[in-house]
């Protein structure tokens, strides 16, 4: 395996109910609409009012039978590209509020190119995940975008929240 998956282990946090404002797009692995959600998006994420920071959150919410073990990329899942508001007041034509519930996460520091991030998610499921005393939980599973992220820039840094419960 190559050090971008650096090898870390996770740490753990709950995190806080989010209230979040973006854009959805439902796709399966195998006809990626990712780089299209985001490019609808991004010119328009200044229309977000009462922004949390800057940051960005690219979030995926599967279906309950996702087996992670098994990966099939023609699984269904809903793609999110949203944005941290302080409440739904306001929500810009073509966006949607989304609420992300509190729990417990394993989250992951991940330094790379966006286009080498399957390896990483491979590290995780493949190997941390069974290894670990801890079972994916049917929540969503979200990356969090901040400063440092500079898409497929081998320097661009990412945190990978998966929601987990103890097995």
């Amino acid at each position: 395996m190559d050090n971008n998956t650096n090898h870390t282990q996770p740490r753990f946090e709950i995190s806080d109910r989010k209230r979040l404002v973006g854009k959805c797009v439902k796709m399966s692995f195998s006809g990626n609409r990712t780089g299209e959600l985001w490019r609808s998006f991004m010119p328009r994420r200044k229309e977000i009012l009462k922004k949390v920071g800057n940051e960005l959150f690219s979030l995926q919410v599967y279906d309950n039978t996702m087996d992670f073990g098994s990966f099939n990329p023609n699984t269904e899942l809903e793609k999110w590209a949203l944005a941290e508001v302080t409440d739904h007041s306001f929500i810009p034509d073509g966006m949607q509020p989304f609420d992300l519930e509190p729990g417990l996460y394993a989250v992951f520091n991940y330094v790379g190119a966006a286009s080498e991030g399957e390896k990483m998610f491979r590290y995780i499921f493949e190997t941390w995940l069974p290894q670990s005393g801890y079972v994916i939980d049917s929540r969503p599973h979200f990356e969090i975008l901040g400063e440092k992220y500079k898409n497929d820039d081998p320097e661009s840094e990412e945190e990978i929240w998966i929601p987990v419960k103890p097995k």
